[in-house]
């Protein structure tokens, strides 16, 4: 099932760069983005809303609730840099960079988390890798 939920993921994700970049040609990418994130602020409530999710959220620790924090900063910084980058470049560039956060997040899970690294893991990463440098040349 998370199989299904990841290609999902990358198949808007894909829709959100084509989209952004329609959407922040002539608006300030640091306005666009504040845009984006009221919208999904919306969205995403709508859903804790509609499912009852919200009830668990008295149950959340404070090492989740600091980690939860961070993660919701670097993402902000990451969609401010991603809504910039989209601004100055062609979108068929941007993405296969922004996507070498696999490869970044695939050292940090060893590093940080422990994370065993197999030769598919390293073999994959040096594709990822070569790949991105095709897309962006």
């Amino acid at each position: 099932m998370w199989l299904i939920f990841a290609f999902l993921s990358a198949l808007f994700a894909a829709a959100t760069s084509i989209l952004g970049k329609i959407g922040v040609e002539g608006v300030n990418s640091n306005l666009a983005t504040a845009i984006r994130t009221a919208v999904i602020l919306i969205f995403a409530s709508g859903i804790v809303l509609f499912t009852g999710a919200g009830r668990g959220i008295g149950d959340i620790g404070r090492r989740s609730w600091l980690f939860l924090i961070l993660s919701g900063i670097a993402t902000g910084i990451s969609w401010l840099c991603y809504y910039r980058a989209l601004q100055l470049g062609e979108a068929s560039k941007v993405a296969p960079v922004d996507k070498f956060s696999i490869v970044i997040t695939l050292i940090l899970a060893a590093l940080l988390l422990r994370e065993k690294l197999h030769f598919t893991n390293i073999f994959g990463a040096i594709l990822i890798t070569a790949g991105m440098i095709f897309m962006i040349l």
